[in-house]
């Protein structure tokens, strides 16, 4: 019975990643591609599986092509200043502009890994600094420190003095990958 259950949790070391993330990947897609389709194509009667996400994809590549060209900047412009003066609307669209320019724009933050030092014996703390300059603040000798909470979506964010951060001359992302998975994922020593 020890050897049967040793196999079978071998097997789930295999088989609870791969169909967890499978699982979790079907239904966002599902649902990507579903809402899509209602969106684009409600007056089309047949369901063609991947259309949705297809257009999408097309659409937004469309979106951003348009919106990068000189003629398109003053618009775009104009209605990102009407977005960020309405109230309520200024602070879920600014914040949700930041968090996606952080990873894919060109102002990404999530690129300078540090070490925390709490200044308590044995205990540090992983982040990715986001602000090297907090003077607006009036703070001078301080700087931001975003740290991701481990399995989750969500983190912490610390104000923290210079002389507490230790730079960690690692890749990024899989910084971010060992800091998500709670220290689970191995570092690569190439970075």
């Amino acid at each position: 019975m020890k050897t049967i259950l040793n196999f079978f949790f071998r097997g789930m070391l295999i088989v609870f990643p791969v169909g967890a993330t499978i699982y979790l990947i079907s239904i966002a897609i599902g649902w990507a591609n579903e809402s899509l389709n209602y969106l684009f194509f409600r007056w089309f009667e047949y369901d063609i599986p991947g259309l949705g996400i297809i257009t999408g994809f097309a659409a937004i590549t469309l979106l951003g092509f348009i919106f990068t060209r000189a003629f398109t900047k003053p618009i775009v412009h104009m209605f990102e200043r009407l977005l960020t003066k309405t109230p309520l609307v200024s602070i879920i669209y600014s914040s949700l502009k930041d968090l996606t320019e952080a990873f894919v724009g060109d102002k990404k933050k999530f690129n300078a890994p540090v070490l925390i030092d709490f200044g308590v014996p044995g205990v540090k703390r992983l982040g990715f600094i986001t602000q090297e300059s907090l003077l607006d603040l009036g703070l001078q000798d301080e700087v931001a420190v975003y740290c991701p909470h481990s399995y989750n979506f969500s983190g912490n964010l610390y104000i923290v003095t210079k002389e507490h951060i230790k730079p960690i001359e690692k890749d990024s992302a899989d910084f971010m990958r060992f800091v998500v998975s709670g220290g689970v994922t191995q570092l690569n020593s190439a970075s």
